[in-house]
């Protein structure tokens, strides 16, 4: 009997095509700037018909994007939206690696010829030409090293996005210059690698642009939520772990990122 790991893996090795009403599961590729790149993208059967959510979700550094597709499940839990696990190339890490012999996202605009922006651009592009893309409900989360590159998404390509949702990353100061966007930030406690001193400080970095006052008021188990007059909340996920993956988070996400629309 072959492990479900390996079924997963063979899963990605090829285009799914379900039953009319079920989505399509595929293995897709991009050429950005001569060089092959590839996410797995689960495809709703309505969205050649239907505006659709798109959401990309991007692993941590050393990630892979079948692994980020187990560990965050946004396609099983909002089967009504195009959800797209991007594959990192190799990167130096700003903690780890910094070599560079694992996959990553560029940590800065310009960093690696501003290769994994060109990457977003180009998916966005391509799958907004092929389905019925909502403009006003893309999205982007992401863990570790992946939510250090929504940040820099935030930053770069905000006016593209509804709403994010990084995780366990300390990077918000590079949003000097950013437009307020409805945020959500996860973070352990006990993260020694992406620092939680690090983190509270991104955290009230965020509320600062997007304009949230006050002590906020309770949203969900370890989650508060920080309203804002210009309607760009911020959601708080504070945890007891440490940087792993907090195993609620995906049901947070996804719960949070629903109730964004850009106007």
């Amino acid at each position: 009997m072959k492990h479900p790991t390996s079924l997963f893996v063979l899963l990605l090795a090829t285009t799914v095509a379900f039953a009319d009403d079920r989505p399509t599961q595929a293995r897709m590729t991009w050429d950005v700037g001569g060089i092959k790149r590839q996410a797995w993208v689960q495809i709703p059967a309505s969205a050649k018909e239907e505006a659709a959510p798109l959401v990309f979700v991007f692993h941590g550094h050393g990630g892979r994007m079948a692994g980020a597709a187990r560990m965050f499940r946004i396609h099983q839990l909002w089967p009504e939206a195009i959800v797209v696990y991007p594959q990192g190339l190799n990167t130096p890490g700003m903690l780890t690696d910094p070599q560079g012999r694992k996959s990553g996202w560029q940590s800065r605009v310009g960093k690696q010829g501003d290769r994994d922006l060109k990457f977003f651009d180009t998916m966005l592009a391509d799958l907004s030409a092929k389905y019925e893309v909502d403009p006003k409900r893309i999205y982007s989360t992401g863990h570790s090293n992946g939510g250090g590159f929504t940040y820099l998404l935030w930053a770069a390509r905000g006016e593209k996005l509804a709403a994010v949702a990084p995780s366990a990353a300390a990077s918000a100061r590079r949003l000097r210059v950013a437009r307020p966007l409805p945020a959500m930030h996860l973070a352990g406690e006990k993260d020694t690698l992406v620092k939680f001193a690090w983190q509270k400080t991104a955290i009230e970095f965020v509320k600062k642009i997007n304009g949230c006052t006050g002590e906020g008021e309770k949203w969900a188990k370890y989650s508060t939520l920080f309203p804002s007059a210009g309607g760009t909340p911020l959601v708080t996920v504070i945890h007891p772990g440490g940087h792993k993956f907090y195993k609620a988070a995906p049901e947070l996400i996804v719960r949070f990122l629903k109730g964004q629309a850009r106007k």
